[in-house]
This record gives C-alpha cells, sequence and structure tokens, in this order.
C-alpha cells in the first residue's frame, strides 16, 4: 500500500514539474514576443521551445533565462535566427570551422534582428 502511494505521489510531482515547465517555457515565449514584437507569429514559440528544453545545456535552461534576462533571450533568438534564417548549417556540412561561419552570417543575423524588432 505505501508502495503504491509513493508512486502516485511521484506520478503527481512529476506531472506538476511538467506543468511548471510548461508555464516557464510560456513567459519565455511571451518575453521574446516583447522584445521582437516583428517575429514571425508562432516562431518565438518554436524559440523558447528550443531553448528551454530540459538537460540540454541550452541558454534557456541557464540562471539568466530562469528570470528572463533580456540577453538570455536575445542569445536564443539568435541562435534561432542562426540556424533557421541563415545557411550556418550548410557552411558547417562543408567543413567549415564554426567560429568562421559564425562569423559569415553575423550580418544576416543583425539584418533579421533588426527586422524582428
Amino acid at each position: 500500500a505505501h508502495a503504491h502511494r509513493r508512486a502516485r505521489r511521484r506520478e503527481r510531482e512529476s506531472e506538476r514539474r511538467a506543468e511548471l515547465d510548461q508555464e516557464y517555457v510560456a513567459g519565455f515565449a511571451k518575453r521574446v514576443r516583447e522584445l521582437f514584437p516583428n517575429c514571425p507569429v508562432g516562431r518565438e514559440q518554436i524559440i523558447a521551445e528550443h531553448a528551454c528544453q530540459k538537460y540540454s545545456g541550452r541558454v534557456g535552461r541557464s540562471a539568466g533565462a530562469k528570470t528572463l534576462d533580456e540577453k538570455s533571450v536575445l542569445l536564443a533568438v539568435i541562435a534561432h535566427i542562426r540556424h533557421a534564417e541563415t545557411n550556418y548549417d550548410e557552411l558547417l556540412s562543408r567543413g567549415m570551422d564554426r567560429p568562421l561561419a559564425r562569423e559569415q552570417v553575423k550580418d544576416e543575423i543583425g539584418e533579421v534582428l533588426d527586422l524582428w524588432k
């Protein structure tokens, strides 16, 4: 009987953690929209879900991001733009070093950021 109660309690706690995590992702998405009001509709959710993925080590899991710090949100948006709006991944797949590929797409990222602000 005790094992059953403990299992049920763990299940409820897991559900609560998942609920809290969804609230955090929603808050992160809202912050993306506040900082980048011209971001394509729905993209803020994609950015938030990716950046805040549990156990990923991504910027959305950092202490600064937990407070919805502007710098952390900006870094998540930049990472998204780099992969979704530029040919960065193609450059990497052709063997270009990461720092050089980032340098190649830097201006393009800046242009998208300007459009989204």
